[in-house]
């Protein structure tokens, strides 16, 4: 009998369930490609871009990240550009959906949500995971510079 297996597991822990998954990426490398993402983002002028931790939250990825872009044409050079360095790390796209108004790429442990302005308020993903858009979050190079003391 041949048996597949599930990429995520879930635990009872009391009245509440945990979401458990089995990810790819090591937290190291997954924290370092998204920090590379985020700063793919900024060189592209992405608008306010947030990333969304979901372990423990989502069956189906660790990271989120959202930006917003102001024209179709730039939002799918965001992918583009965001598709060559998953490559360049090692980590293959599983997915690209593209639409007028927004474009999803599905990396497996992190999942990009690209929109125009309009679509990104409409959709509001932010308030489903409860997130506030606050500062944008910090570039690789910022990430790596160790605290001063």
């Amino acid at each position: 009998m041949n048996e597949q297996i599930s990429r995520k597991e879930v635990v009872q822990t009391g009245p509440e369930q945990a979401v458990k998954r089995v990810s790819v990426l090591d937290e190291a490398k997954l924290n370092q490609v998204v920090a590379l993402m985020v700063e793919s983002l900024e060189d592209d002028k992405a608008e306010n871009v947030i990333v969304i931790d979901l372990v423990g939250k989502a069956s189906f990825a660790d990271r989120m990240i959202i930006a917003t872009g102001q024209v179709d044409r730039q939002i799918l050079a965001m992918a583009t550009h965001l598709d060559k360095l998953l490559f360049e790390n090692g980590i293959k796209k599983v997915t690209m959906e593209k639409s007028a108004d927004w474009v999803l790429l599905d990396a497996g442990d992190i999942i990009v949500h690209l929109f125009r302005g309009e679509a990104r308020e409409y959709y509001n993903i932010e308030k489903i995971w409860n997130v506030e858009i606050t500062d944008a979050p910090q570039s690789a190079e910022k990430l790596s510079e160790e605290p001063q003391e």
